[in-house]
Formats: structure tokens, C-alpha cells, sequence
């Protein structure tokens, strides 16, 4: 069974940081490039960042670049998502996915259920 496991959501300052986990099993990690997808109180879905299977590439929506940084360790089968410089508007569950298109949601076939994150004071 595929399963793919979101943790370090939680409330956190603007301006302050927060690193995301996603535990991967039940398929072969290193086959698949992978994402972060989050959708804010209300909002549709919105693409965050991708990663190629080695890690080689990575991708961001605009409004991310300079502040988080997409990141994996294939041994541990783990996806990461560094968070830095957060604003209120970053509240929302963040998901991590399988990629085949970066910037697009085309393909994502396995997802978690999501970590929320929290930006306030």
C-alpha cells in the first residue's frame, strides 16, 4: 500500500521557520520525482515546489523562491520542505505528492493527507 506521511506542520511566527517530512511507502521512492502542494483555508489547490527522482532538479513557485528550499533523502525515503522567511499568507495544509510535471498537478497519483501549517502572531 502507498503511503506517503506529512509531519512538522504546526504554529509558527511571521518571519520565523518550519521544516515538513514526508515519510514514503509502499512504492519505489527513487522512481518518482516528487512535490509539495498546499491549499489555504478556502482556496483551491496551489503547487509549491518539485524534485527530481535524485534530487538533481528542483522547481518553486514564484512566490517561494529565496525562501524554501525542496530537498530528499532517497535512503530514508523521506521528502523535506525547508521553510524560512514565512508569511501569514504560507498558512495552509501542505500535502506532498508524486511529480511528472513540475508546476502542475498532471500525474499525481499518490498524495498524503497533509500537515497544517499555521503563520501567525
Amino acid at each position: 500500500e502507498v503511503q506517503l506521511v506529512e509531519s512538522g506542520g504546526g504554529l509558527v511566527q511571521p518571519g520565523g521557520s518550519l521544516r515538513l517530512s514526508c515519510a514514503a511507502s509502499g512504492f519505489t521512492f527513487d522512481d518518482y520525482a516528487m512535490s509539495w502542494v498546499r491549499q489555504a483555508p478556502g482556496k483551491g489547490l496551489e503547487w509549491v515546489s518539485a524534485i527530481s527522482w535524485n534530487g538533481g532538479s528542483t522547481y518553486y513557485a514564484e512566490s517561494m523562491k529565496g525562501r524554501f528550499t525542496i530537498s530528499r533523502d532517497n535512503a530514508k525515503n523521506t521528502l523535506y520542505l525547508q521553510m524560512n522567511s514565512l508569511k501569514s499568507e504560507d498558512t495552509a495544509v501542505y500535502y506532498c505528492a508524486n511529480a511528472v510535471v513540475a508546476g502542475a498537478f498532471y500525474g499525481m497519483d499518490y498524495w498524503g493527507k497533509g500537515t497544517l501549517v499555521t503563520v501567525s502572531s
